[in-house]
């Protein structure tokens, strides 16, 4: 039987029959860890023997009928998310021997439901990347082609669906982190609407595009993962209450538009091209009527997404300064702000660095406005033509990415090209939507693509409906 095939209510099914155990699925998962992630570096650490205990707990559970609603679902959780009395390091140098005295609220869900976790997955660092190559702890290698890159930030949460290393990951997207390895695997990733699950318990680059979301082979358990994380928080004040989500008007579905300037974006590889196309002609057949439109801030979404991140990042990384926790230098210092100075630059990777200083700069005194204001209200231009857009249309689409994955270090010498990569995607960061990534076939050299929907805001159950009925 292979277990990683099954969606979890199949799963489920069998557990409550006896036909198979916790311990059963727990060992299944950490046979094929053992088998791939010494060569593709998704797990920074797996947790086996206490996922093990837990797993013969939830079997007693389930004999005596109190297992919760998500017994048995192995999970795996990014390196930015924190887990009680777990080491949490954002992938980063300057956590070095940081672990959290609480869980985050996703993961605490989860928890709660008798999911159980198996590891800590690799990532970009601090969720800074779209390779997942500025890890301090070493690139994630995509299961498909080892030469090729797994994708960025959550990389190492896509290649453990990916290879089988475990049933369901939670990964953060702040500009497609989510989306775009999903895409470069072959898998599904969801990145909910902005203010529908909690961040508290998500190590902070953007605060005000972060997202935590399930990556996924199945769509129905990304919708049952998406359930459980969802709904208010006391600890995050920018979480939506679930009352508020079913107030939302349903979607009739059958009205979806594209975005011409972006179907015919010259840096969209020409197999990706094809197979949208051809997507596109499929959900013609489907009974659906697909529109181009015209979207005239496409040059301005990378721009704005990249100046309002670093701006927030700057402020977010402020904190890691060797006072309080992790790494702190070992040289001699002449005095407080030496000391701080030497342990940023001693543990922040070069790509952290760089955002943190292009944050710092449009936060100046001299350039606020020139940049951070104007981009705050270009933003604004942004999020409310694109829901002008989802007013008209159901659905917005799009290619994921514009190339298949990456070879290593193909993009790490040139960083703009690598921002590139993000178009796509950062809409729906901007904007606050929802987003899925499905896969779309392989291109000629047998690398996955992936097909994007994008919904208006709380609008991601009839979004699941059209990914289900696409993949």
């Amino acid at each position: 039987m292979n277990i990683s095939q099954l969606k979890y209510s199949d799963l489920r099914k069998l557990l409550d029959e006896g036909q198979l155990t916790c311990v059963d699925i727990v060992k299944y998962y950490l046979s094929q860890i053992e088998a791939h992630n010494p060569k593709l570096n998704a797990f920074l650490e797996v947790y086996a023997s206490e996922a093990l205990e837990k797993a013969a707990h939830i079997d007693n559970k389930f004999q005596s009928g109190t297992a919760g609603e998500l017994a048995g679902l192995v999970i795996g959780i990014k390196d930015l998310l924190c887990y009680e009395d777990h080491h949490s390091y954002a992938g980063s140098k300057i956590l070095h021997s940081f672990k959290s005295t609480f869980s985050a609220t996703a993961v605490q869900r989860l928890l709660d439901q008798d999911a159980i976790v198996i590891g800590r997955q690799n990532c970009d660092e601090f969720g800074m990347g779209s390779t997942n190559e500025n890890s301090a702890f070493g690139p994630v290698l995509n299961f498909k082609n080892t030469t090729h890159v797994a994708g960025g930030s959550s990389g190492g949460s896509a290649v453990a669906v990916q290879a089988n290393m475990c049933h369901i990951s939670l990964g953060t997207d702040t500009g497609g982190s989510i989306r775009m390895p999903a895409a470069f695997c072959g898998v599904i990733g969801l990145k909910p609407t902005y203010g529908r699950v909690s961040r508290w318990g998500l190590i902070a680059y953007a605060s005000s595009f972060d997202t935590i979301g399930p990556i996924a082979r199945h769509v129905d358990d990304l919708a049952l993962v998406l359930r459980y994380i969802s709904g208010a928080d006391g600890q995050d004040s920018t979480v939506i209450s679930m009352s508020q989500f079913s107030a939302k008007k349903p979607s009739s579905g059958k009205r979806i538009a594209y975005i011409k300037e972006m179907a015919e974006h010259p840096s969209l590889q020409a197999d990706i091209k094809i197979a949208f196309f051809e997507k596109l002609e499929r959900l013609k057949n489907k009974g659906y009527e697909v529109i181009p439109v015209d979207f005239p801030f496409v040059d301005a979404l990378l721009p704005t997404y990249y100046i309002l991140t670093t701006a927030e990042a700057s402020s977010n990384l402020s904190r890691f300064d060797g006072v309080k926790f992790g790494h702190r230098t070992s040289v001699s210092t002449k005095d407080l702000l030496d000391m701080y100075k030497k342990t940023r630059d001693e543990a922040f990777g070069e790509e952290v660095k760089r955002r943190i200083m292009l944050g710092t700069f449009v936060l100046s005194a001299d350039y606020y406005d020139a940049y951070y204001t104007k981009a705050q209200k270009v933003r604004r231009l942004i999020k409310e033509f694109t829901q002008g857009l989802l007013e008209e249309n159901e659905f917005l689409v799009s290619p994921t990415t514009s190339s298949t994955a990456y070879r290593l270090g193909e993009k790490t010498l040139d960083p703009l090209q690598m921002y590139l990569g993000d178009l796509f995607t950062v809409q729906a960061n901007v904007a606050g939507l929802p987003a899925i990534s499905i896969p779309m076939g392989e291109d000629t050299q047998s690398l996955p693509m992936g097909f994007q929907i994008m919904a208006d805001v709380f609008q991601e159950e009839a979004m699941l409906i059209l990914a289900k009925e696409l993949v």
